[in-house]
């Protein structure tokens, strides 16, 4: 197991963990990491999102990223929280 499994199973059962292509594994487990860092859930998302929110009208980061942690069942609070 490599480090970012290592991680996902903190916030997520070994089942859920191994149903998870390997792709979104290490994308989800930067997403964990950088909402331990952050205090929020708008910061992370600023983080997450810097480059492409330069392109778009509306920013909502937070929404983008609760809808992606929604996607495995998580949410900000629950994977902040594990740290």
């Amino acid at each position: 197991m490599v480090d970012d499994d290592l991680l996902l199973l903190e916030v997520l059962s070994e089942e859920v963990v191994a149903g998870i292509d390997r792709f979104d594994r290490v994308q989800l487990a930067e997403v964990v990491r950088s909402c331990r860092r952050h205090r929020s859930l708008s910061a992370a998302g600023r983080e997450l999102f810097a480059a492409s929110r330069a392109k778009r009208a509306t920013t909502n980061d937070a929404d983008r990223l609760r809808k992606y942690l929604a996607r495995f069942g998580l949410d900000y609070e629950g994977v902040a929280a594990s740290r």
